[in-house]
């Protein structure tokens, strides 16, 4: 299998070699002519760790370095996604793009075709496991012998395979070789208990960790392997001006957020218990759901299902992703709806802003006639935006399911936008998704909201 990939890998650095820039225009396409245009245009692949699109809002961690780099140039930032390595290396010789940012591994082959420039990321392979284990986190890899450890067909699975025999054999290895179960899949299997170990990169398992603090990530498996951003050789005052750039801003309070908003803060809201149902009451905000839910037509105990959900009924609520107040509206959603400049914390403005717009997104789901049908696949466009519910709609039309049924349908496609077969299908216009949070959202939102009307009198 090594050999395989090796071989892999080897043609895909010879194809890289191969390419040349398509014109002379992009030959001698570098920084003083970027400024000129007052556009950088950058390459970059669909994932947790590097650009995704959540809530109708652009996001991850290579994203946001990449927008902040283009703001300190003076010029806009512009985002082409493509399939695969090899095609980032194809687009940016050919001129389609100025810059590829993403983690691209520095092999001699890639350096062949393009200039490293950036920051130099040192990535390596871990086992991800449970803390709390009723048997103690593995600490040395020599643990590993008669330890049942499942991985994706690929890098992750050479590596066990070579790390299999250092040790002499003893590790058993599950390859999981279904196309449904993506690497964080895995992850998540660990957190909760139906699998021990899995192994993944770094990064990931960081942001993995983010969503689910039970695990263990510490235990190296692999060496190092050296990544960075990347230019064409003849854009070495980019390159330069990128390699400065992280040099000096590594440490700013821009780059910084950034960093911990993807590794180190919880992805997790905080959930406390509802106020008394003695009498009658759900929150301090009964009165404004009641008000705002006739507007379309919500029983208003679901309203309050979804600002629960979102935020605990804390109207000081920031999450992650940078989403405020009691209904978690995104910054660009909130502004389109109406909410006042420094009102987002306001209780009954954002309501009346979450109304408005979950209003105008039952519209784009009309066809859905059964009105409780509908409200899934509204609730499930609150959480992760209209484009990855229509994504996973079209891919269950596709596949021979009822493109407007959740439960069964739609739901189980939401949960493959994660994965690369899916993502990447033609059907798909907007990328990546981790589903699974929308996926649990909808049935946390219902499940709740049927408690409260056994509760509590309408």
């Amino acid at each position: 299998m090594k050999q395989v990939w090796l071989l892999i890998l080897a043609c895909i650095c010879m194809m890289a070699c191969r390419q040349q820039p398509q014109s002379e225009e992009a030959a001698n396409y570098d920084l003083p002519q970027i400024k000129d245009s007052g556009v950088l245009v950058v390459l970059t692949l669909n994932s947790s760790t590097s650009y995704f699109d959540y809530r109708g809002e652009p996001m991850g961690f290579q994203y946001e370095l990449a927008e902040q780099f283009a703001h300190s140039l003076g010029v806009k930032l512009k985002v082409k996604v493509v399939r695969n390595a090899p095609e980032l290396i194809h687009k940016l010789l050919a001129g389609e793009g100025d810059l590829i940012a993403y983690n691209l591994p520095i092999t001699k082959g890639f350096k062949d075709s393009v200039d490293f420039c950036g920051e130099d990321i040192i990535t390596h392979q871990v086992l991800v496991q449970r803390n709390g284990n009723k048997v103690k986190p593995l600490k040395n890899v020599t643990e590993l012998i008669g330890k049942e450890v499942y991985v994706k067909p690929g890098k992750y699975l050479d590596r066990l395979i070579n790390l299999d025999k250092e040790l002499g054999g003893g590790i058993l290895i599950h390859a999981i070789e279904n196309d449904s179960i993506t690497t964080e899949d895995l992850i998540m299997q660990v957190s909760n208990g139906d699998i021990d170990y899995a192994v993944c990169d770094n990064d990931l398992a960081k942001l993995n960790k983010t969503y689910y603090p039970n695990l263990n990530i510490d235990l190296a498996i692999s060496f190092d392997q050296r990544a960075s951003w990347a230019v064409r050789k003849t854009s070495p005052l980019l390159a330069a001006a990128a390699t400065q750039w992280h040099e000096e801003n590594m440490t700013s309070p821009a780059y910084q957020a950034s960093s911990k908003r993807y590794f180190e803060i919880s992805k997790r809201m905080p959930h406390g218990s509802i106020l008394s149902t003695k009498d009658g009451k759900i929150s301090h905000f009964d009165k404004l759901f009641k008000k705002y839910a006739k507007e379309i037509g919500w029983d208003w105990r679901l309203l309050a299902s979804v600002a629960y959900t979102e935020s605990n009924f804390d109207t000081t609520a920031v999450s992650w992703a940078g989403a405020k107040g009691l209904m978690q509206l995104m910054p660009r959603t909130a502004r389109a709806m109406g909410v006042p400049a420094g009102k987002e914390h306001n209780a009954e403005e954002s309501i009346k802003a979450a109304v408005k717009y979950i209003g105008a997104t039952a519209r784009s789901f009309s066809k859905i006639e059964d009105v409780e049908e509908r409200n899934k696949f509204v609730l499930a466009a609150y959480n992760a935006g209209i484009g990855h519910v229509i994504d996973a709609m079209a891919l269950a039309e596709k596949y021979g399911k009822n493109k407007y049924v959740w439960d069964n349908n739609v739901a189980d496609y939401i949960l493959l936008k994660s994965n690369e077969e899916y993502f990447k299908d033609p059907v798909c216009k907007n990328g990546y998704f981790r589903g699974v949070e929308t996926f649990n959202f909808v049935k946390e939102v219902i499940g709740r909201s049927e408690v409260y009307k056994k509760k509590i009198k309408s």
